[in-house]
C-alpha cells in the first residue's frame, strides 16, 4: 500500500495511547511523520515500518 500522500488520514493497526487509531500524514520521505488526530502528538517512523503498520486510508487529500 504505497498510494498515500501528504495530509491523508490513515488508520493504523494499533491505536495510539489516547485511544484513536486515525493519524494524519504530515511528512513523507525515507521517514514518515504522522500526527494523531485526537491529541496532536506526532510519531516518526521509517517507511518500511509504516507500510507494515498501516491498515487503510480513511480520507485522501485529493478528495477534499
Amino acid at each position: 500500500m504505497n498510494n498515500y500522500q501528504m495530509n491523508d488520514i490513515v488508520e493504523m493497526k494499533k491505536q495510539h495511547a489516547c485511544g484513536t487509531n486515525a493519524f494524519q500524514i504530515i511528512r513523507l520521505g525515507a521517514d514518515i511523520r504522522i500526527k494523531c488526530t485526537n491529541c496532536g502528538r506526532s510519531i516518526m517512523m521509517p517507511r518500511p515500518e509504516f507500510n507494515k503498520k498501516i491498515k487503510k486510508i480513511i480520507s485522501s487529500a485529493d478528495e477534499s
